[in-house]
């Protein structure tokens, strides 16, 4: 285990002297000051299964929308299930349909990070809010993801038969490059790997040619959007898992590099008009925080928060980290198994996270100045980083991404006690264990 840098009482003072105390929606009024006119907010989380990241989020994100008029959300996940709920929150889903109904429609693991009842509270929210905007002003909800090779295929073959059956040819060219893996991009991965034969040039043809192809989309709402889109993600996932095999810093960059390219596109979308873009972006800290204050410059990884301060300017980004001290989330043991209740155990001495807690054992908000802070500020500490597999036993030995805290983020919300968000596919078993279950279908 990594020994942190000794913590001295000068740091104490000055972390106390940055501590704000939130523990309600109005204590983020100073936040809402330092974000300002800027056009790009980014909120992190520590972990993909904890209930007051999403909750928090939620609350800043129902201010920029009201009060700053920002145009749409991006999250961490798939642009086709993410592309329903922009539709049921713009009103142009049958009134059957419900933000809990939708949301069930996610079911790629780990469903538990978007189909659970916090993103519910905000799904209901944004669908009430947009009940009362015109067409154009109306807020979007998207993915920003690359996972989603098959179901973008899937869904952008249906698209096309209903508004472009000219283009069939071609995405029933890439349908049938990919169809000998049967549906398993890992194993188009492993075969790519001893064979030069891809799909490459039938992604990145269907993607140029959709984009010549936006007339015939014109009159329906978003319908291009959504084509080209899913044509970016075959062209990025494809990469993005050939790569994968082969080891390195690749795969992490095709991939941050392709939430960055979505984002890039849907700030265009939304200049129409005349309208000034604004996006919120959801997603995980070590998306989030720049890459280059933490150990992933040295590993040649960068980041959505690096590559959207670079692209847009730090004057028009706000990057806001979050963490916990400790509590219960929700994570898997193992990629693709069962979701669990698992504890959140206190965290490793001298890491941000306990050095706050010696601060005080409140929630805070951290508003960190741009371009001044003391030596001990600036060094390297542990930042706790839980993703959707955790092993808590082994906490102290991994979990933590050494930090530059202070230019890592803009701000900082620290949350002593956290709990476990509360997932939509799961069902009680026994002693108190959890298994991942679905719904009837919908």
């Amino acid at each position: 285990m990594e020994t942190e840098p000794i913590v001295s009482k000068d740091l104490l003072s000055q972390l106390q002297a940055l501590c704000m105390p939130i523990k309600k929606e109005q204590d983020l009024a100073p936040l809402h000051e330092r974000i300002g006119q800027a056009k790009i907010v980014l909120l992190g989380e520590a972990s993909h299964g904890t209930s007051e990241y999403y909750q928090w989020r939620t609350a800043i994100t129902r201010r920029l929308v009201e009060e700053k008029k920002f145009s749409f959300i991006a999250v961490e996940g798939d642009w086709p299930d993410c592309f329903i709920i922009n539709q049921y929150v713009k009103g142009r889903l049958d009134a059957t349909q419900s933000a809990r109904r939708v949301l069930s429609n996610f079911r790629r693991w780990p469903t538990w990070m978007w189909a659970n009842e916090e993103m519910i509270d905000l799904v209901e929210w944004l669908k009430l809010h947009n009940d009362q905007q015109p067409e154009r002003s109306k807020v979007g909800f998207y993915g920003l993801d690359v996972y989603s090779l098959w179901e973008s295929l899937s869904t952008l073959t249906q698209q096309l038969k209903k508004y472009d059956p000219e283009s069939l040819g071609m995405v029933e060219q890439v349908f049938h490059c990919f169809n000998g893996y049967q549906g398993n991009a890992h194993e188009y991965a492993r075969a790519t790997y001893f064979k030069e034969a891809t799909c490459e040039k039938h992604v990145h043809g269907l993607l140029e040619h959709l984009k010549t192809r936006k007339m015939i989309f014109d009159r329906h709402a978003e319908a291009h959007l959504q084509a080209e889109q899913n044509a970016r993600v075959l062209k990025n996932a494809e990469a993005y898992y050939r790569s994968m095999v082969r080891g390195g810093p690749m795969s992490w960059n095709i991939r941050d590099f392709h939430m960055v390219e979505t984002l890039d596109e849907l700030m265009k979308h939304h200049e129409h008009h005349g309208n000034v873009a604004k996006g919120i972006v959801w997603e995980h800290n070590t998306h989030i925080g720049d890459a280059r204050f933490t150990d992933m410059l040295e590993s040649g990884e960068m980041n959505v928060g690096q590559l959207v301060r670079e692209r847009y300017g730090e004057e028009n980004v706000v990057l806001v980290g979050f963490s916990g001290y400790q509590g219960s989330v929700i994570a898997s043991r193992r990629w693709e198994a069962p979701m669990q209740v698992m504890p959140c155990p206190q965290v490793r001495e001298g890491s941000w996270e306990e050095v706050l807690h010696r601060v005080g054992p409140d929630n805070k908000l951290l508003i960190f100045a741009p371009h001044f802070a003391s030596d001990e500020m600036l060094e390297d500490r542990g930042h706790r980083a839980i993703g959707v597999v955790y092993h808590p036993e082994g906490e102290h030995r991994g979990n933590y991404v050494p930090t530059i805290l202070p230019r890592r983020y803009d701000a900082l919300i620290y949350l002593d006690q956290t709990h476990a968000l509360h997932p939509l596919h799961l069902k009680p078993l026994h002693d108190g264990d959890m298994a991942e279950t679905y719904p009837s279908a919908m």
